[in-house]
């Protein structure tokens, strides 16, 4: 097996549901691991492939939920479908706003199963091209990305930065080249498939309403 490949891991304490949800995924040619609990899961090394994680919200001794916000924050490769037995709307809402690919209450469908997990692999394979392209910049050249996704203009940056205009100009090109960006709108949205947040400015260059004005023209014309 590449380990680029798609797969998919399920991390479900019950045995009967855990068996039969990778057998369906393993009869339509998915790669799959299977984790009855997870600390077993924890223990395994990072993928760093497209990855989906079918993952039991009741797992006991493991706040499914908080485990749910920490990837969501730094921004990880692998996608979450939830499964559950209870029918929480609260949580089910909670879990989708912050990024789950799906919630699905047992019994489920075997096409909602694959339906959850295609979504999953592709969005993770978004995430996983994402970051190969910002790889490719030098620390110097990943801190300028920070800060054009911040909004800030080459002065600005070189302010923030301590540099010459020339020298950020400079930086600024090889980013836009090296990931394949046109606009600043495109490296926004490259870091929002990342998980890379802004940098935060020292002092504030405009207003918060003068920059999302300034950000919704942007995106608008771009499409």
């Amino acid at each position: 097996m590449k380990e680029s490949e798609p797969r998919v891991f399920v991390v479900v304490d019950n045995r009967l549901v855990r068996v039969r949800i990778a057998d369906v995924l393993t009869r339509e040619g998915y790669v799959v691991e299977k984790f009855a609990s997870a600390a077993e899961y924890l223990a395994r090394e990072p993928y760093c492939g497209p990855l989906c994680i079918i993952l039991e919200v009741e797992l006991p001794g493991f706040d499914s939920l908080a485990f749910q916000r920490e990837h969501a924050e730094e921004g990880r490769m692998e996608q979450i479908v939830f499964v559950t037995r209870n029918d929480n709307t609260r949580m089910a809402i909670e879990a989708m706003k912050r990024g789950a690919v799906d919630y699905l209450l047992e019994p489920f469908r075997r096409d909602e199963l694959l339906s959850a997990v295609a979504r999953a692999l592709a969005r993770s394979a978004e995430v996983v091209e994402s970051w190969a392209r910002l790889a490719k910049l030098t620390p110097r050249e990943l801190e300028v990305f920070e800060w054009l996704i911040a909004g800030l203009i080459n002065k600005e940056i070189a302010e923030e930065v301590g540099v010459t205009l020339r020298t950020i100009k400079e930086h600024r090109a090889r980013v836009m080249q090296k990931t394949g960006a046109v606009s600043v709108v495109e490296l926004v949205r490259l870091a929002m498939k990342a998980g890379v947040a802004p940098a935060q400015p020292k002092v504030s260059y405009r207003s918060n309403m003068e920059l999302a004005a300034a950000w919704q023209k942007e995106l608008s014309t771009a499409g």
